[in-house]
C-alpha cells in the first residue's frame, strides 16, 4: 500500500475537505427539508455543487463545517446500518431523521438493554413472591403490585422510546413489538386491578411475562430459537396428526376389544383408551396397561405390539427425521438471510462512504471515521490495520469487494509478530539450543503419544483405585501416592510445553488451556488432601476430566467433542427457551392445581397408593411409609418446575396426572398432554439441533481435511499486514490533521516507536479472531454463495428515476428519507428490504 505516501491518497489536508459525499445520510437530507421549510440561509445542495464545479477553489468556513458535518452524519448512519446488518435488524426499523436518531442511539446502549433485561427477569421473579407464592418469599399484596407497576412502568418507557424512534405507521408494521404493547396493557390494568383490590385473582396472563424478557436485546437467541420452532411447526404438526389419526382408531379398537373385562381400568370406557393409548406412546405405563387383557387372553399383546410398533417406532421416528430435514434447511436459509442481509448493510455503508470525486472507493480517512461509530473503542492503530487487512489489492482506497469482507475483519485482535520464528530466538546460543530441544519435543507425535498413553494409564488406575475403596474410606486419611506420580508428569508437561512453545503460543491452543486448568485443579486438590480441608474434595473428583485429552487422537473423537464445545452457547439458549416454556405451564398450573395435592388424597384414582401416607406397625417398631408423589405440585413457582422437569422426563408421569384430574376434573389431563406435546416439539427440536451441528461438522471435516489434520491447530482466523516506517509516518500524519489531541494517537505513536527500537523499517500485525460457525458455513457452502450473490444482484436492480435523471448533480434530489444506493456495474445495485 505505497500510496499512503502519495498524493493520491487523498490523505491530504485541502482535498480530503473538498471531497463531498456521493449520497447524503437521511439525517442530513431531513436537517436540510427542516431548514428549507424554516427559511434557513444555508443551502447544503449550493455547497456541494460548488464543490464539485470548483474543486480548487477556496472554500468558505461555514460551507467546510457544513461539508464536515454531513460527513459525520454519512459515518454514523452507516456505522448503523453495519450494526443493523451484524444484528440481522430489518432496515425498515432504521431512523429516518434527527429526532428519530436521538431516540435510537438512547434505546441501542448496553445501559439501555441491560434495564430491558432487567425488568423483565424482574416481572418473571414477582411470581416468587405472588400467591401462590413461594413461603420464604411472600410479599404482601400491595408491595408485590407496586414493583409490577414500576417494572410496566419501564417496559412502557421502553416502548415510547421506540416508537418515537420508528414513528406509527413502522411501529404497528413491527409484530412482535405490538404484542408486547397488547400484553403490557393487559398486564397494566391487572396490576392496578390487584392493587385496588388489595387482593390476587386468578392471572393466567401472568403466563404471558416471558415475552418482556424475549423482547430484550441479549435474548435475541432464544428469539431466534423460537422463529425456528414455529417455522418447524407445519411438518410437525403434519405427523402429529398423523399420530393422533392412529391413536384414535387403536383407542376405538381397543375400547371394542377390552371394555368387557372388568377386570381392566384402562380400557373401561372410549376416554380412558385415549388417555392410556396417550400415556403408551410414552411407554410410562408399559407393560402395566397391557397386564390386564394380557392375563384373560395371551393374543392381546399383539394388539399392543402393532400399537408401539406403528406409533412410537415408526411415526416418532418419522417424526424426528421431518422436523430434522426442516431443520437443515431452516438453518441453511437462516444463513443465507443473514449473509445477504450483511451484503445489503454493506451495500448501504458503502454508499454513504464514497465521495463525488473518488466514487469508486472508500479512502482511509472515511473508513477511519465510520469505524470511530461502528467500533468507538477501537485504537487508531487498529482500525488502521483493518483497513490494511480489508485493502487486498494495496490501492489507495477500498472497492465495493474488498468492503464486502468488513464483518471477517472488524472482530481482529492485532499483535505484533515477533521477529524470530520462536520466543526464544535472541536468547544466547547455549540457552536457545535447549529450549530448541524442548520446542522439537513437545512438538513431535512420540511425545503426543506418550502423554496419551499416560492419561490412559491414569484412567485405569482410578477405576481400578475406585473400585477397590469401601465405605469406610476418607480421603483426609492419606494422599494416593499414584496423586502425586501422575500429577507430577502432568505439571513437568505442562512446564515443557510453556517453555518450549512460549506462553502466548501455549495459552492461544483450547486444549493447552484445558490441560493448564486441570492440572491446576490437580494441584489444588492435592493441598486439599494435604491440609485436610474436607468442604474442598470435590476437586479431587475433577482429576478424571483429564481422560477427555484421549478425544484428540482420533480425528472422530475431535468432532465429537469440537462439536459439543460449539453446541453449548446455542443450548445454553435453548435451555433458556425451554424454561421460558416451563414458566408460562407452571402459572398456569399454579392458577388451577395449587393446593389439590396433599397426602392421602386421591382416594378414588387409581394412583392412590403413589400418595398414601400412614404409620406402619412392624414388630416393635412404627414405621411412616408414604408415597411422596403428593411433592409433585403447584404450590409455587419452584415446586411446579420440578414437577414439570418430572414430566418432561416422562417416567411414571401419568400418576402426577391421575392424581391431579382425581382432585379436579377430567379435563385437567389436556394440561398434561398439552404440555408433552410442547416438549416434544422442543426437544426434538434439540435433538435435530444436535444432529445437524454434528452432521455438519463431519461434512465439513470431509470436505476440508487439510484444515483438521493437526488437532493442535488451532490458531481460528488470522490475518496477516505488513506495515513499513513510511506508511505508518503519513498515517500518523493524517490522524493527527483529522483528530490532532486524540488519545488514540499514542498507538501509532507505538507502532514507531517500536521500529525505532528495533531498527526495522516494517512490522508484520497478525489479526486473529475464533473460528465461528459462519466461517465453516462460508466454507461449506461455497459454491451456492456464489449463486446467492447473483441472486441478489439481480434481484436488486431498481427502477429508473426520472427524478434522479433530472438532477443528477445535486445529492439532495431525492427527497426520500432513504436514498436509492448506486452501485457498479461489477456487483449491482439494490434496494432496501
Amino acid at each position: 500500500m505505497e500510496g499512503l505516501c502519495g498524493q493520491e491518497t487523498g490523505f491530504r489536508e485541502d482535498q480530503s475537505h473538498s471531497e463531498s459525499p456521493v449520497v447524503l445520510s437521511s439525517f442530513a437530507l431531513q436537517q436540510e427539508l427542516d431548514c428549507i421549510d424554516g427559511g434557513c440561509n444555508y443551502d447544503i445542495t449550493t455547497a456541494n455543487n460548488a464543490v464539485t464545479s470548483t474543486p480548487r477553489l477556496q472554500i468558505s468556513r461555514s460551507q467546510n463545517e457544513s461539508l464536515k458535518q454531513s460527513w459525520e452524519m454519512n459515518y454514523q448512519e452507516a456505522a448503523i446500518y453495519l450494526q443493523e446488518g451484524e444484528n440481522n435488524d430489518k432496515f425498515f426499523t432504521h431512523p429516518r431523521n434527527p429526532k428519530a436518531l436521538a431516540a435510537y442511539l438512547f434505546a441501542h446502549n448496553h445501559l439501555f438493554y441491560m434495564m430491558e433485561l432487567l425488568t423483565g427477569l424482574l416481572l418473571m421473579m414477582l411470581s416468587l413472591c405472588e400467591a401462590p407464592a413461594v413461603p420464604s418469599l411472600r410479599l404482601d399484596v400491595y408491595v408485590h403490585a407496586t414493583l409490577e407497576l414500576l417494572a410496566l412502568v419501564m417496559v412502557a418507557f421502553e416502548l415510547c422510546m421506540k416508537l418515537r424512534w420508528l414513528g406509527f405507521h413502522t411501529f404497528i408494521r413491527h409484530k412482535r413489538t405490538v404484542v408486547k404493547t397488547c400484553v403490557l396493557l393487559l398486564q397494566f390494568v391487572e396490576a392496578i386491578v390487584v392493587l385496588v383490590r388489595q387482593t390476587s385473582h386468578v392471572r393466567v396472563t401472568r403466563a404471558l411475562r416471558p415475552i418482556f424478557l424475549v423482547d430484550c436485546r441479549y435474548c435475541g437467541a432464544v428469539r431466534r430459537n423460537l422463529r425456528q420452532i414455529f417455522q418447524s411447526l407445519p411438518p410437525f404438526i403434519d405427523i402429529l396428526l398423523l399420530l393422533l389419526f392412529f391413536m384414535v382408531i387403536f383407542a376405538i379398537l381397543g375400547f371394542c376389544l377390552f371394555s368387557t373385562n372388568t377386570a381392566d381400568p384402562y380400557f373401561s370406557t372410549l376416554e380412558n383408551s385415549l388417555v392410556s393409548l396417550f400415556v403408551l406412546l410414552t411407554t410410562a405405563n408399559f407393560p402395566d396397561v397391557m397386564m390386564p387383557a394380557y392375563s384373560k387372553n395371551r393374543w392381546s399383546c399383539v394388539f399392543f405390539i402393532i400399537y408401539l410398533s406403528i406409533e412410537l417406532y415408526f411415526i416418532m421416528n418419522l417424526l424426528l427425521a421431518v422436523v430434522f430435514d426442516t431443520f437443515n434447511d431452516v438453518e441453511k436459509m437462516k444463513f443465507k438471510s443473514l449473509l445477504l442481509h450483511k451484503r445489503s448493510a454493506i451495500d448501504h455503508a458503502f454508499q454513504l462512504l464514497v465521495s463525488r470525486q473518488r466514487p469508486m472507493g472508500v479512502s482511509l480517512k472515511q473508513f477511519d471515521g465510520l469505524m470511530r461509530f461502528y467500533r468507538p473503542r477501537m485504537s487508531a492503530r487498529d482500525r488502521f490495520l483493518t483497513f490494511k487487512a480489508l485493502n487486498t489489492a494495496g490501492g489507495p482506497m477500498l472497492s465495493l469487494q474488498e468492503f464486502y469482507r468488513f464483518y471477517e475483519v472488524t472482530g481482529l485482535r492485532w499483535k505484533p509478530r515477533r521477529s524470530g520464528e520462536h520466543w526464544f530466538d535472541d536468547l544466547p546460543h547455549t540457552t536457545f539450543l535447549i529450549f530448541r530441544g524442548i520446542n522439537l519435543l513437545v512438538k513431535s507425535k512420540a511425545f503426543q503419544y506418550v502423554m496419551y498413553v499416560v492419561v490412559a494409564i491414569n484412567g485405569v488406575w482410578i477405576m481400578v483405585e475406585t473400585f477397590t475403596l469401601n465405605s469406610e474410606f476418607s480421603w483426609s486419611k492419606s494422599v494416593p501416592w499414584s496423586y502425586i506420580v501422575f500429577l507430577t508428569v502432568y505439571g513437568v508437561e505442562v512446564l515443557l510445553k510453556i517453555s518450549g512453545l512460549g506462553p502466548m503460543a501455549y495459552f492461544s491452543s483450547g486444549w493447552n488451556l484445558f490441560d493448564f486448568f486441570v492440572t491446576l485443579f490437580a494441584f489444588l486438590g492435592l493441598i486439599v488432601l494435604a491440609f485436610n480441608k474436607e468442604p474442598f474434595y470435590f476437586i479431587v473428583v475433577l482429576r478424571p476430566l483429564q481422560l477427555l485429552r484421549l478425544f484428540k487422537i482420533k480425528q472422530r473423537f475431535r468432532n465429537v467433542l469440537d462439536t459439543m464445545f460449539e453446541l453449548f452457547p446455542r443450548m445454553a439458549s435453548l435451555g433458556l427457551t425451554l424454561i421460558i416454556f416451563y414458566y408460562s405451564f407452571a402459572i398456569v398450573g399454579m392458577e388451577f392445581f395449587a393446593d389439590v395435592v396433599y397426602p392421602n388424597c386421591c382416594n378414588t384414582s387409581t394412583v392412590a397408593e403413589s400418595y398414601r401416607q400412614s404409620n406402619v406397625t412392624v414388630g416393635n417398631k412404627t414405621v411412616l411409609e408414604e408415597g411422596y408423589y403428593y411433592l409433585n405440585n403447584f404450590n409455587n413457582i419452584l415446586s411446579s418446575f420440578v414437577t414439570l422437569f418430572e414430566l418432561t422426563v416422562v417416567n411414571n408421569w401419568y400418576i402426577t396426572m391421575e392424581g391431579v384430574t382425581s382432585m379436579t376434573s377430567h379435563w385437567s389431563r389436556l394440561y398434561f398432554m398439552t404440555f408433552y406435546i410442547v416438549t416434544m416439539v422442543v426437544m426434538t427440536i434439540i435433538v435435530a439441533f444436535i444432529l445437524d451441528a454434528f452432521v455438519f461438522r463431519m461434512n465439513y471435516s470431509r470436505k476440508n481435511r487439510e484444515l483438521v489434520d493437526n488437532p493442535e491447530d488451532e490458531n481460528g482466523i488470522v490475518f496477516e499486514v505488513d506495515v513499513n516506517r513510511n506508511e505508518a509516518l503519513a498515517t500518523f500524519e493524517l490522524y493527527k490533521r483529522i483528530c490532532p489531541g486524540s488519545s488514540s494517537l499514542s498507538s501509532l505513536q507505538r507502532v514507531l516507536l517500536a521500529m525505532d527500537r528495533g531498527g526495522h523499517s516494517a512490522l508484520v500485525y497478525l489479526g486473529r479472531r475464533s473460528r465461528t460457525k459462519s466461517d465453516l458455513s462460508m466454507k461449506m457452502y461455497e459454491e451456492e454463495i456464489q449463486e446467492w450473490y447473483s441472486e441478489y444482484s439481480r434481484e436488486s436492480i431498481p427502477q429508473p428515476d426520472q427524478s434522479l435523471e433530472q438532477e443528477l448533480d445535486s445529492p439532495t434530489s431525492d427527497q426520500s428519507p432513504f436514498p436509492q444506493p448506486q452501485l457498479n456495474s461489477e456487483t449491482g445495485p439494490h434496494t432496501i428490504n
